[in-house]
């Protein structure tokens, strides 16, 4: 597979930059990096797996097979896209509970109806 060769354009687009300065050379940098990561910004966040918020369980210190039952509890109840890790913190905060008792009590099928709000 090749490509269609690009019009070397070097001098042209180089005229604009080389009257700028380092401070104006660093900002106009940023500026087009934050364009480059604003799409992957945003699927991030609108965006996630079962297996990233297991990821986020086990990190939370949830062994294996806890965090697998508790995605696929909130993945049936279509919580997934809150955040799994931030619905358990959340909880525990709200109940005055560590996280691994929130997440067991999710685990047995306590306060989901909390989370559903």
């Amino acid at each position: 597979m090749s490509c269609p060769e690009r019009a070397d354009d070097f001098e042209a687009r180089r005229k604009r930059l080389q009257v700028m300065s380092d401070e104006k050379l660093r900002g106009y940098f940023w500026e087009l990096a934050e364009k480059i990561v604003a799409p992957l910004i945003e699927e991030a966040r609108t965006h996630t797996t079962p297996s990233i918020e297991r990821s986020v369980l086990l990190r939370m210190g949830f062994s294996s097979t806890e965090a697998k039952g508790i995605v696929e509890q909130m993945g049936g109840r279509k919580l997934l896209g809150h955040g799994a890790g931030k619905l358990v913190l959340n909880l525990a905060k709200a109940k005055g509970i560590s996280v691994r008792t929130a997440g067991k009590a999710l685990l047995q099928g306590n306060h989901w109806e909390e989370l559903s709000r």
